[in-house]
């Protein structure tokens, strides 16, 4: 028996009760506030830009100047985890975008057109809706391919890797990112830096993707390259709207051992991670709920319970995944043992 199992319970009990009640009145407020963090975000106008087009207003001028200040927008709300602002704000942005190719200037619409629905598709997979994403992910590939520079099409391809991967073709995705990353690799057209933060960003979604299926050596193989990327890179930030680095990568290791099998594994990784120097609330978000993955699939349900309430209180957004739901109702069967346990359940929409 380890010093963990060997913990006072009661002691675990007090422990776990104060970070649960710290979380709810920190984070959450009152009940109503909780009860409304269970809805998922509408992507309605998402949907009906795709489908109609929407050629109305959007009431902004469609210069350079405010198309940019649209990605930027777009970009930092996702790195919040404001899901719902970024849902309601993403159709009107597209619109403008879009607007400024009819302005003369073709380029900088590709390039937009392409990053926002690419943030799009980020969005649809947080949100757990994988054909909507599969439609965005083509739509940000073919608005990069109409002229914009070879990142952009490159992360546009990332995202028709992981629409692939949703859609279980898994074989084909970790080809399309593969691919990517190799074809980056020897264009000089674009800033080093930059060039290595996509190219690493592909290999580790390769890697994953590549996890998945099973294939322990391919995943090992491409965490690597991932890894020497990171490593010339020298430290995490965001390069071209794409947050890489050697976090990006112990990250993307936990997540691979998970999949993998090697829960004992995730967790070691896991704890070489400095959650605080992490470059964003979706990163400090996703960490803990891929450390509480860990911890469920190795049996431990008090520390899952506490991974996935240290992620609400990052980002109570982000718990409303599907993933969390099934951990949450995985957990019920300890309610007498977890302290709010059935509270954060509900908050996330695991009961109903």
């Amino acid at each position: 028996m380890n010093s963990e199992d060997r913990e006072d319970p009661v002691r675990r009990r007090h422990l776990l009760a104060g970070l649960a009640g710290a979380t709810s009145s920190a984070v959450l407020g009152p009940a109503r506030t909780a009860s409304a963090s269970s809805t998922r975000p509408s992507l309605s106008g998402l949907e009906d830009l795709l489908l109609y087009r929407m050629p109305g207003t959007t009431g902004q001028d469609p210069s350079v100047n405010t198309v940019v200040a649209a990605v930027d927008a777009s970009r930092r709300e996702f790195d919040a985890c404001r899901y719902d602002t970024l849902a309601r704000a993403l159709p009107g942005r597209i619109m403008l975008a879009q607007a400024l190719c009819a302005e003369g200037l073709p380029e900088p619409s590709a390039a937009a057109v392409a990053e926002l629905y690419t943030t799009a598709t980020r969005l649809c997979i947080k949100l757990g809706d994988d054909g909507l994403a599969a439609v965005t992910a083509d739509r940000a590939l073919t608005a990069a391919l109409g002229g914009a520079d070879a990142l952009t099409v490159a992360e546009a391809h990332r995202m028709v890797s992981s629409s692939w991967r949703r859609q279980g073709h898994l074989p084909r995705a970790t080809e399309i990112a593969v691919h990517a990353a190799e074809q980056l690799a020897g264009d000089r057209t674009v800033p080093e830096a930059e060039r290595l933060s996509v190219q690493g960003n592909l290999y580790a979604t390769a890697a994953y993707t590549a996890a998945k299926q099973g294939d322990r050596h391919t995943a090992h193989e491409l965490i690597t390259e991932a890894q020497h990327a990171a490593d010339r890179l020298g430290s995490d930030g965001a390069l071209h709207g794409v947050v890489f680095g050697p976090g990006q990568v112990l990250l993307h290791r936990i997540s691979i051992c998970h999949l993998l099998g090697d829960a004992g594994q995730a967790v070691e990784h896991a704890r070489r991670v400095n959650v605080a120097a992490l470059p964003t609330t979706e990163r400090r978000a996703r960490y803990w709920i891929d450390v509480a993955r860990a911890f469920d699939q190795w049996g431990k349900p008090e520390r899952c319970y506490r991974a996935l309430l240290a992620a609400e209180q990052a980002a109570p957004q982000e718990v409303r995944r599907s993933s969390v739901r099934t951990m949450a109702a995985d957990l019920m069967r300890h309610d007498r043992t977890l302290p709010g346990v059935r509270s954060f359940a509900t908050r996330v929409g695991a009961l109903v």
